[in-house]
């Protein structure tokens, strides 16, 4: 080789060198990360908490911590297992991170499953910082083994009916109602409805050979189901107050893992959780609930508001519920009375 050409060879190896060099850390180490985390869920990829909140948060955990951290996304149960089983997979080890519904397994965390009785929710962000600053209060002790990320609810649940408004509640008097967990369905069993409880899976085939009247869902999964088709009146409380009901979620991380990691990385993962991620997740869910009621709108569909008063009076109508639930948690030496009473205000104090 001549001495023209080694000069040349070397200028370039040196420019290659320098541009490795250059290149953000993110760059260089996108396909080198120090830790891969399996992030497990039980909805299909299409959904929007997959598409438009954890695979943004997925990317964002990437990102700042220049690619040390790779979580990645298993939707639709594809580590294996049901639902129900997404929080003992996580225990175990199976999935690094879960996001999963609390009342898939009732009864097994009483204080998180408490943001699912009656009437304890306004809007889902605003109620999902009060159930992570309540649970940060009351109930971590429910998920020893385990490190909370984050807890939150979706918008509060209209009813979809198939013909029938509901405006009062002798409107639900032997209607077939699907129910959307089991402290609503004890309301709507006193509320004069006969309550169903069918799988969400299994809902859109009842309200089509109309096995049920309607059911109690939020807005966000009516793409899923084309429940604007299925159903023809929907009903919501007045946007003041309460609504109707909602459901408490999780996002849970394996303890262990989460206490393995560098101290920079486990920084990166608070950043990126606790009550933030929870308001943040809250917030997707309220702007979900747009597109829903939009298709409802574009099928000509019904809107009935249930006044405030109308809604404070089912709310006093099933105050046995609430007291049911105050007596169990006080038979798993919980103060139940305290737990229901500190929610609540915590709920009244985001939303004033």
């Amino acid at each position: 080789m001549t001495d023209k050409r080694r000069s040349i060879t070397r200028r370039r190896t040196l420019g290659l060198i320098g541009g490795a060099l250059a290149a953000p850390a993110y760059i260089r180490d996108l396909h080198a990360a120090e830790v891969t985390l399996r992030l497990s869920h039980m909805l299909p990829p299409v959904a929007p908490m997959h598409a438009q909140v954890l695979e943004p948060w997925a990317k964002e955990i990437g990102e700042k911590s220049e690619g040390r951290i790779d979580v990645q996304i298993f939707p639709a149960m594809q580590l294996g297992g049901k639902p129900p089983q997404l929080a003992d997979q996580v225990r175990d080890g199976i999935a690094d991170i879960a996001w999963t519904l609390v009342v898939y397994t009732p009864g097994r965390f009483p204080l998180s499953e408490t943001g699912s009785l009656p009437f304890m929710v306004t809007n889902a962000e605003n109620t999902s910082v009060a159930l992570h600053k309540f649970m940060e209060e009351m109930g971590m002790d429910e998920y020893k083994g385990v490190k909370p990320l984050a807890f939150h609810a979706h918008a509060p649940g209209k009813f979809h009916m198939r013909e029938k408004a509901i405006e009062k509640a002798a409107d639900m008097k032997g209607l077939k109602i699907r129910a959307p967990n089991e402290t609503f369905g004890k309301a709507l069993e006193i509320l004069g409805a006969e309550p169903v409880f069918f799988p969400v899976t299994e809902m859109a085939v009842g309200l089509a050979n109309g096995v049920i009247d309607g059911t109690l869902l939020p807005y966000e999964v009516v793409p899923v189901y084309k429940l604007q088709e299925l159903t023809s009146v929907h009903c919501a409380a007045a946007p003041v107050g309460r609504g109707f009901y909602t459901n408490t979620f999780n996002v849970l991380m394996n303890e262990r893992v989460y206490e393995g990691l560098p101290d920079d990385l486990r920084a990166v993962v608070d950043e990126h959780s606790g009550v933030e991620f929870a308001r943040r997740i809250g917030a997707n869910f309220d702007t979900f609930e747009e597109v829903g009621r939009k298709l409802c709108e574009e099928q000509g569909n019904t809107f009935v508001e249930v006044p405030g008063e109308e809604v404070e009076s089912w709310r006093e109508m099933v105050q046995p519920v609430v007291d049911d639930w105050i007596a169990m948690l006080n038979d798993k030496g919980i103060d139940g009375a305290r737990a229901v009473e500190r929610l609540n205000a915590l709920i009244d104090a985001e939303s004033a």
